[in-house]
């Protein structure tokens, strides 16, 4: 037994109402259950009853044991001095307020049907994967899509902390932000916290100022991130070096402490060093990348702003002083899919909501646009008949499973109180 599944059976009155009683067989009647505000204090806010013929109004507090009560201090926080009714599974104690005052108690278990509890414990009883993974496909669509939306909008919310940190370090400079935030997932799993780092090092005034040529943004970013090897054949990396040398000369740059670069188990399309060359080239064609992303109404505008290659040099090596057949090297639609769903959106989000406007429909029809992502989460929730027809699908099913599934939180969850419901 869980507090949560006694929070559920009061929110949604899932109890016998017939002859309740106090544990001294007092006669209760519950007018209003009260307000589940879910914060400090009591846990319904409010409430009415009447107990044999005195009203009461006040505040309910529920616990599995009587004696939790004293377990959590509750007799010495002013906060529970207007509990009327102390709602338990089990009543194991007396309860006193801090003038000694007796304070009434439901006992639930009594008042709890069989059917109920076989619910719940059908529900919570540990399975594979997850608890309903035998019974989710079941809920009706219409409840799956508006808990999803709801789902992809919490982990939009997530997503938009990190960029709210940014803007106070970058003093609300929305472009500085949204360098950093392509440079982490330019960088991907394995690169990304270093590459995150590199830009942060580099405050974006600079950036504007050598967008100019796109040498001068790879001598930044390479030197940056210690990749310009010292002793090479090719004349290019000599010049990178060179460049680097007098930027870190001119602006009194410091070179950020970071882990090495990684190129293990990476295809070559993927190696940082592309990746990082790419980077530079976005913002070399760009000026004004963050309003062309803002501005942007349609997720062409954004694959056009992102169709780009990288410079000579890079089309013909992967590695420094290394040349390889050329090829164009552009990113990929897969990738930018990656970048409008991790970089753009939560961009697109955090800046509506500092204007306080609502971009809602925009966000959702352009994931809604890109296909599903492709990892172990999407997959697994496919063999128990749920899939995902595109990325706001699968989106939403990340966020149901780790802020959810993962957390046993199926009372909070719209698919585990549609399981709840009564059958008719």
């Amino acid at each position: 037994m869980k507090e949560d599944f006694l929070h559920y059976i009061w929110l949604y009155k899932k109890l016998d109402f017939t002859n309740l009683k106090t544990t001294n067989e007092e006669v209760l009647t519950i007018l209003n259950f009260g307000q589940y505000i879910q914060q400090a204090g009591p846990d319904f806010f409010n409430a009415q009853i009447v107990i044999d013929d005195q009203k009461w109004a006040g505040n309910i507090e529920i616990h599995i044991k009587s004696s939790d009560w004293y377990v959590h201090h509750h007799e010495k926080d002013d906060n529970y001095n207007n509990v009327i009714l102390h709602v338990v599974w089990e009543h194991d104690t007396p309860i006193f307020r801090k003038d000694n005052s007796e304070i009434a108690v439901l006992e639930l278990k009594k008042y709890v049907s069989k059917e109920e509890l076989h619910k719940y414990k059908e529900l919570t009883t540990q399975k594979s994967w997850i608890f309903c993974e035998n019974q989710i496909k079941d809920v009706p669509d219409f409840v799956m899509s508006n808990w999803q939306e709801r789902l992809f909008f919490e982990r939009l919310e997530r997503k938009s902390n990190p960029i709210q940190q940014l803007l106070q370090e970058t003093e609300n400079d929305w472009e500085a932000v949204l360098f950093c935030m392509l440079a982490k997932n330019f960088g991907l799993n394995t690169n990304g916290e270093m590459f995150f780092k590199v830009a942060k090092s580099i405050t974006f005034s600079l950036i504007r100022k050598e967008a100019l040529e796109v040498m001068y943004l790879e001598a930044l970013l390479f030197g940056q991130a210690d990749m310009i090897p010292l002793q090479v054949e090719d004349n290019y990396p000599k010049e990178l070096k060179s460049w680097y040398d007098y930027i870190v000369l001119k602006y009194k740059l410091k070179k950020p402490a970071i882990a090495p670069i990684q190129f293990f188990k990476h295809r070559p399309d993927n190696f940082p060093t592309i990746r990082l060359a790419q980077l530079a080239m976005v913002f070399h064609l760009h000026s004004n990348l963050f309003s062309k992303i803002i501005e942007a109404k349609t997720i062409d505008e954004i694959y056009r702003v992102f169709t780009v290659s990288v410079s000579d040099y890079w089309k013909s090596h992967y590695n420094f002083d290394k040349a390889s057949p050329k090829k164009e090297k552009s990113l990929s639609k897969s990738f930018i899919d990656l970048l409008i769903i991790n970089t753009i959106v939560p961009i697109q989000f955090a800046y509506a909501n500092s204007l306080g406007k609502e971009n809602a429909e925009l966000l959702i029809d352009f994931l809604s646009n890109i296909p599903a992502e492709k990892n172990n989460i999407i997959e697994k929730f496919t063999t128990f008949g749920i899939k995902s027809k595109n990325a706001f699908q699968s989106q939403s099913l990340l966020q149901l499973k780790n802020e959810y599934c993962n957390n046993k939180k199926c009372l909070q969850c719209s698919v585990g109180l549609e399981l709840l419901k009564d059958k008719k």
